[in-house]
């Protein structure tokens, strides 16, 4: 079984290596998780999924590997296993209380409570609600569905009420953080942590461990120690297209915006119209009496910054090529002229598009900006941010 679950991640495109594999393989000989079905699942996910992207995929593959466990009957059971009595014994003082212990023993035992199953199914004529004898619903009868016993056999019920069941895993938790779906901002959260790089500065409000002993230790009295938390000490200078054909992105848009706040401390963020001019604002309500000179800009952020244009590229190439090809006013100087000293100014660039990129091909004014950008364009997924973050941290 544990062979055909391997292959099962290795079909679902999980990436386990052997050594993983066999990490877990010995976990399990070990005796970690041996009577607890859920902790069996975290054991697994634990030592064969490294990567966040991958947890949806795995939970899959888990599903198709041990699909239909919850619905083997007893005689399935006791005719292909032989469950020793030691076993059965450590698993009911593990669920079990001594008071439900001794419901138990008042059967017979576990042979008594299948031979008790068996009986009932054959004397039952019709469907029973509530009560603790008959196979029923919403009961306390060792046997039945939508009810509660603690050694109990669920039967016709879709799903776990009580998260006891095999399918634990198909609560799919992580469903939203495979590279294939679409994003949300813990989503892109996970593609951002891949831009890091960790300083310790401001105020010492973080207990300094080993320093604290070290200190005690010289000194012979306890001297805590503090240090400056660890924060990510990458510096963002983020552009942002706004209006026009950008409107159907707004809400990916405001997600991103909202993941790189929270994910860099470091953060700087200007709005634009389609392609970048002399000026840009930080008030979309404002934008054309306050409007902050792009020179300015460039002056005021330093090369260590890293520099982001997220927009959709769709515009009329003029807009990007010629002076007054702006759509909204006379451009003095080509678009072209000022993504090109941004690129300058800031080399760790990068531009991330919301429109998928199997369109990408159709609107000649991405290819152009493509072109400005040396193709270091990406689309708005999972993989794209990631492999944009990759990117911006060589």
């Amino acid at each position: 079984m544990f062979l055909r679950f391997f292959e099962n991640l290795r079909s679902a495109d999980v990436p386990v290596s052997m050594r993983e594999f066999l990490a877990f393989l010995e976990g399990m000989k070990r005796g970690l998780v041996t009577y607890d079905v859920e902790g069996f699942y975290y054991l697994a996910r634990t030592a064969m999924v490294k990567d966040e992207r991958h947890l949806d995929r795995f939970d899959r593959a888990f599903a198709a590997t041990f699909e239909g466990l919850e619905h083997i009957s007893f005689d399935d059971v006791l005719n292909a296993v032989d469950i020793p009595a030691d076993w059965l014994e450590k698993m009911a003082e593990k669920h079990l209380s001594a008071e439900e212990m001794a419901e138990i023993e008042a059967l017979g035992g576990f042979d008594k409570l299948m031979e008790t199953l068996k009986e009932r199914l054959k004397e039952q004529e019709k469907r029973h609600q509530g009560g603790s004898k008959w196979i029923g619903t919403a009961g306390t009868s060792p046997f039945g569905a939508y009810g509660y016993n603690p050694e109990g056999v669920r039967i016709g019920q879709d799903r776990s009420r009580h998260q006891r069941a095999v399918k634990v895993w198909d609560r799919r938790d992580f469903r939203n953080l495979d590279d294939s779906v679409e994003l949300g901002t813990r989503n892109i959260k996970v593609a951002l942590k891949r831009l890091r790089n960790w300083a310790r500065d401001g105020a010492h409000e973080e207990l300094d461990l080993d320093g604290t002993i070290r200190a005690t230790a010289e000194h012979g009295y306890l001297d805590v120690k503090t240090r400056p938390e660890r924060r990510n000490a990458v510096k963002i200078l983020l552009f942002l297209d706004v209006g026009g054909s950008m409107d159907p992105h707004i809400k990916i848009v405001e997600e991103l915006f909202s993941a790189a706040r929270a994910e860099f401390k470091h953060m700087e963020y200007y709005y634009f119209h389609n392609c970048l001019y002399e000026g840009v604002w930080k008030d979309n309500a404002r934008r054309w009496n306050h409007q902050i000179p792009t020179w300015e800009v460039l002056r005021t952020y330093g090369p260590d910054y890293k520099c982001i244009f997220v927009g959709d590229a769709s515009m009329s190439p003029y807009e990007i090529a010629y002076r007054g090809g702006a759509n909204e006013h006379w451009n003095e100087e080509t678009g072209e002229t000022w993504l090109r000293r941004a690129r300058e100014q800031w080399p760790d660039n990068l531009w991330i598009n919301p429109l998928p990129q199997e369109h990408w091909q159709y609107t000649h004014s991405i290819a152009m900006i493509r072109e400005i950008f040396e193709d270091r364009m990406v689309p708005m997924t999972l993989e794209g941010i990631t492999r944009g973050m990759k990117t911006l941290g060589r």
